[in-house]
């Protein structure tokens, strides 16, 4: 469930414009998933299906963010 979740948020990543160095999410340890990339502060880490949640409710489309970079804190905020 986790790898699907994985490959969902991936392609909306793809569909919102980023490239995987950019953006994208990653396996982690005891079936987490890790949102990280050149776009990101730091790594965002949690259950597969909240990072899911998360890139596509509050990651904007890369020609939204621009230059912006995401902040871990500032998504949690919104969940």
């Amino acid at each position: 469930m986790a790898d699907d979740a994985i490959a969902a948020a991936n392609a909306v990543l793809r569909d919102k414009g980023y490239g995987e160095r950019d953006l994208a999410v990653h396996p982690g340890l005891r079936g987490r998933a890790l949102l990280k990339g050149n776009k990101i502060v730091s790594p965002f880490s949690d259950d597969g299906e909240l990072v899911l949640r998360v890139v596509r409710e509050l990651v904007p489309a890369e020609a939204e963010l621009g230059h912006r970079m995401l902040r871990p804190a500032d998504l949690r905020a919104q969940l």
